[in-house]
């Protein structure tokens, strides 16, 4: 049966009182609180007690509104934790994690979808593209903890995921345009020029203008109403929503503008308090601090950052509820399992080999990012936007049911192994010889 929206609210809230009450006991679990969620969304869905089941066909412009709305504050929330200052050598890796690394995948996943599945090139595509990128929202575990956070591992899974939730647009574009729902020009000119070139420089582009311009003017509006206080929260929304809202007018990529103006953000504000050289400052642990008092100064970034957080871990928990209520018996299947399994152990790893070729990233790292592929509630958007933009339903119900399974197993692997893998790689690290 399908629960009204009273009863919907009711366990939402008894969930979220459990999880608030029960979180010192959460934490010292050996497994990622996206699986409580998933259990509890599974056993009151139709697998279990048959409380509440949700179509994601039919609710589609629901769930990709909600899948949008956390990624984005997810982005926002890792764009300004990665830390300063910004240079090519240590921004190489994720960089070509997230456009190398993605493309490969989008190839391979295409290869066994046509061939092995047996779906046509442009949906093999779109497969590829939907479970491509790695998830902002449910990777938490693995990404930076807080700002000035410079573990390598952490920030090249954190960066990478920050970005290619906007490098993999152009290929969704592909699919629908293959599967004709989108026009791709002439040899795919219209799509090379503008749903490749001109969407993602335009992307950064505005992101990085709003970002570094919203920091400047923050910055001399304190300097010169320094007794105003300001409301850092609705700033970062706010800051949010116009680059996002941009970047659609724009035609350029959204998800990649906002990660992009929140990292311009945070580094922008943190190298104007570099450079004043007021006496009663000095900057100490990537913050800016008042020498009579020794409180951080505070930025917006960084304020708005337990905020964002906050909704990021209630989106969370609403999102995967959602999940396990979409799942029945007969959802499981060889077919969904055997394209789950080529990409957790086939796809991602071999990747994330071929993206790194040539840089002296330790193998030790390389093989945690090749396992630490998070697919989540990006995929489950780049699905809804698809379906939304005229997807034929029996194709939807195909790409709905494997990505399901490869979500729902994603969050099951990678959430039981995070913590042991993650405090092996801490122990080595710290006997490792300087």
């Amino acid at each position: 049966m399908l629960m009204d929206s009273q009863s919907w609210f009711l366990l939402v809230g008894i969930l979220l009182l459990a999880m608030g009450l029960t979180a010192p006991v959460i934490k010292r679990l050996h497994v990622t609180s996206a699986i409580i969620y998933l259990t509890i969304g599974i056993v009151a869905g139709p697998t279990g007690l048959e409380l509440f089941h949700f179509n994601p066909l039919k609710q589609s412009g629901l769930l990709e509104l909600l899948t949008e709305i956390a990624v984005l504050i997810s982005l926002f929330a890792a764009g300004v934790k990665m830390p300063v200052p910004m240079t090519y050598a240590r921004w190489r890796n994720p960089i070509r994690l997230a456009f190398f690394s993605m493309a490969i995948t989008v190839a391979l996943v295409t290869l066994f979808g046509h061939y092995l599945l047996g779906l046509s090139v442009g949906a093999a595509v779109l497969l590829g593209a939907i479970i491509a990128p790695t998830d902002p929202v449910l990777a938490t575990d693995v990404q930076i903890r807080h700002p000035g956070d410079r573990d390598r591992l952490r920030f090249a899974l954190t960066c990478e995921a920050g970005m290619n939730d906007g490098s993999a647009f152009p290929f969704v574009m592909l699919g629908l345009g293959l599967l004709g729902l989108h026009e791709l020009g002439d040899f795919g000119l219209r799509w090379i020029l503008v749903d490749v070139l001109w969407a993602t420089i335009a992307a950064i582009a505005v992101g990085v203008a709003l970002g570094s311009g919203l920091a400047r003017l923050i910055a001399h509006f304190r300097r010169h109403q320094s007794e105003t206080a300001l409301w850092d929260d609705f700033i970062g929304l706010g800051l949010i929503g116009t680059v996002y809202g941009l970047s659609i007018l724009l035609n350029a990529w959204g998800f990649l503008a906002v990660f992009a103006a929140a990292v311009a953000l945070r580094q922008t504000e943190l190298k104007i308090a570099g450079s004043h050289d007021e006496p009663d400052q000095k900057p100490r642990n990537n913050k800016l601090v008042s020498v009579d008092d020794d409180q951080p100064v505070q930025h917006v970034s960084e304020a708005s950052l337990v905020f964002k957080e906050h909704l990021e871990r209630l989106s969370e928990l609403v999102l995967i509820l959602l999940i396990g209520g979409t799942l029945f018996l007969d959802s499981w299947s060889w077919r969904g399992l055997a394209f789950a399994l080529f990409v957790f152990v086939i796809a991602r790893p071999l990747s994330v080999l071929l993206g790194l070729l040539g840089t002296r990233t330790p193998w030790r790292i390389r093989g945690l990012v090749g396992w630490f592929g998070v697919r989540g509630i990006g995929s489950l958007y780049y699905l809804m936007y698809a379906i939304q933009h005229g997807l034929p339903e029996e194709l939807g119900v195909e790409l709905i049911h494997l990505t399901l399974i490869v979500v729902t197993l994603s969050i099951f692997a990678h959430g039981i192994s995070v913590k042991p893998m993650i405090s092996r790689y801490w122990a080595a690290k710290r006997t490792a010889p300087k």
